[in-house]
Parts: structure tokens; C-alpha cells; sequence
């Protein structure tokens, strides 16, 4: 009797393992598919399935128009993210990813122009410094100089040129032609005078970049506000009451600032070009870890230690890319005219 339970169970059971096998097999079966037939989707940055295309018209056609995000994520805009979240990471974790402290860093150590080891990752430079150190604490040292730059740059060159456009007349042709005098001389000999005559401490580097920064904000913010003040709703506020000071900063800027923020990423790469070019020539603060201060230090041992000077030297080419491939994907992706395309 149990012989004959037992034979009588067996196919019962059989039943329901081959139940529970049948739904793993079908997600698992169906995982695999997925996989195969998105394979691209998952591989290629900004690639879309044409199924996906499709759904996305759809969806458009009842919702809002503004793809801002959609534009802006083109693969180079992307690549541009990327290496600037790396850049900044570098700037403000340093005292973590570092492998040396600052204070180790600026010390002379034994050991100069080491070739790559262990110890050393990427080698070392003058005075026994490790390199791999110094390219990482050397982004804070570029993004702390060009940031705050721009940011008084954008800041005075934008109430010049709103002030000078709005009013017009002798205010705007006295605005101007300072502007102009400004401009005529190359930037890195006017750095070069502030440097000579207030030093070479970070912040006079910063307030000399931010300085000369303000001509061209003030011509960029200048052409777009004569264009604006005109409009309707300018002449609206005018009638409504509104002060010089509020139609200025309240109405019209908010609605120019768009090639102020294009310039602006643009600009702070250049800024951090022309911050190593000042240190190559040897105007730098030697207290401060910088890039183009390696790079001049190391270039008379260029032959025999090429690390020293390669690896920093490819820190400017990568976070100057990195800032003027995000400029570009901002100007794209504010450009009305880009938005049906």
C-alpha cells in the first residue's frame, strides 16, 4: 500500500516542479532576449531603438515641446560630463585621493624624477614629488582660480553692459570705449602687471582673471540687451511703473542671460589654459601645487623624466576638453533654433 502512495505521489510532484521550472525559465529565457535585441541600446552611448523613437513622437505630441534634455545628451556632451565630474571630483576630494598629503606634496623629498613604482604610480618630479599627487591636488588649485574669476567677471561685466545698453548716449560710449581699451591688449601681459603689482598670492590671480574678464561680458550682455529693451514687455513694465533698476535686473536680464551661461563654460577653460601658461613661465606662486608649474619645472629633464611633464600636461588638454565639450553641448541645447532638429 505505501509502494503504491509512493507511485501514485510521484507524478503529482513531478507536476509541480515542472511548474515552478516553467516561470524561471521564461524570465530568465526572456532576460536573454532583452538582452539580445537591446544589446546595442546598452553598449553605444545616445543610441535610441527606433521603438523607442516611436514612442517618444507619440508621447510629444500631447506633452511640452522643450527637449532640453534630450539635446543635451549627445554623446561628446556627455564625454564632456564625465571627464568634469572627474575634474571636480579630483578638486574636492583630493585629501582623499590623493595618496600624499599637500604639506608631503610642497616638501622637498628624496628621489627626484623617479621613474613610475609602486610607491610611485606615476613617478616623481622635482624635489621627490609625486606626480600622481600633484595632478589631483592641482585641479583644486585650477577650478579654486577659475571659478571664482568668472564668477566676478560675469558679475561686473554684466552690470556694465546692461547699465551702458539701457541708457545709452555718453554713459554707453564712455562704458565702451573702456571696454575697448580693455580688449586691445592681450590678456596674459595685463595678468602679467596686475601679478607685478600686487604679487603672486591666489587671490590677486583671481581678482587680475576677473577683472580683465569683465570687457567681454560686457560686450556679450551689451548686444543682447539692445535688442531686448525695445520689446513690448519692456515698454509695458515702463508703463506700469517700474523703476530703471528692477526693468534692468528684474525683466531684461533674466531673459539675456542665455550666452552669458554658453560664455561662461566656454571661458573656464581658458581661464585654467592661461593660468598654466602664466605658471610655465615661471609668474606662479611656488607655495601653490600647479599644473604648468610642473610642466616648467619638468621640462629640463623632459628627455630623461618625460612622466613629469606628459602627465600634467595631459590634465590641461583633458579638463580644458572636458569644460569646452560641455560649452558646446549648453549652446546647442539653448539655441531655440536647435529644437525641432
Amino acid at each position: 500500500m505505501v509502494e503504491q502512495k509512493a507511485i501514485r505521489e510521484q507524478p503529482e510532484s513531478r507536476i509541480e516542479l515542472e511548474k515552478e521550472e516553467k516561470p524561471k525559465n521564461k524570465v530568465l529565457t526572456g532576460t536573454l532576449n532583452w538582452i539580445i535585441n537591446n544589446i546595442k541600446f546598452l553598449l553605444i552611448p545616445g543610441y535610441i531603438s527606433e521603438d523607442l523613437m516611436e514612442r517618444q513622437i507619440e508621447y510629444e505630441k500631447t506633452k511640452s515641446q522643450r527637449k532640453f534634455i534630450t539635446r543635451f545628451k549627445s554623446v561628446l556632451t556627455l564625454i564632456g560630463i564625465t571627464l568634469m565630474f572627474i575634474i571636480i571630483s579630483f578638486a574636492v576630494f583630493a585629501p582623499w585621493l590623493s595618496p600624499y598629503t599637500r604639506y608631503f606634496l610642497t616638501t622637498p623629498q628624496y628621489g627626484s624624477w623617479s621613474p613610475p613604482s609602486p610607491t610611485h604610480l606615476l613617478g616623481t618630479g622635482d624635489a621627490g614629488a609625486d606626480v600622481l599627487g600633484r595632478i589631483i591636488w592641482g585641479a583644486r588649485t585650477s577650478l579654486t582660480v577659475a571659478l571664482p574669476a568668472l564668477v566676478i567677471s560675469v558679475l561686473g561685466g554684466c552690470v556694465i553692459g546692461i547699465i551702458a545698453s539701457y541708457y545709452g548716449g555718453w554713459i554707453d560710449s564712455v562704458l565702451m570705449r573702456i571696454v575697448d581699451i580693455m580688449l586691445a591688449f592681450p590678456g596674459l601681459v595685463l595678468v602679467l602687471v596686475f601679478i607685478a603689482i600686487w604679487g603672486r598670492r591666489l587671490e590677486y590671480f583671481i581678482l587680475a582673471y576677473g577683472i580683465l574678464g569683465m570687457a567681454g561680458y560686457s560686450r556679450i550682455i551689451r548686444g543682447s540687451v539692445l535688442q531686448t529693451k525695445n520689446l513690448p514687455y519692456i515698454d509695458a513694465a515702463r508703463v506700469s511703473g517700474a523703476s530703471n533698476v528692477r526693468i534692468m535686473f528684474r525683466h531684461i536680464f533674466p531673459n539675456v542671460i542665455q550666452p552669458i551661461i554658453v560664455a561662461f563654460t566656454f571661458d573656464i577653460g581658458g581661464i585654467i589654459l592661461s593660468l598654466a601658461g602664466l605658471s610655465f613661465l615661471g609668474f606662479a606662486d611656488p607655495t601653490l601645487i600647479e599644473w604648468g608649474y610642473d610642466i616648467s619645472k619638468a621640462r629640463v629633464q623632459f628627455y630623461t623624466a618625460p612622466w613629469a611633464a606628459v602627465f600634467p600636461g595631459l590634465m590641461i588638454m583633458i579638463t580644458v576638453l572636458a569644460f569646452m565639450l560641455v560649452g558646446d553641448g549648453l549652446r546647442d541645447a539653448l539655441d531655440p533654433r536647435m529644437k525641432n532638429l
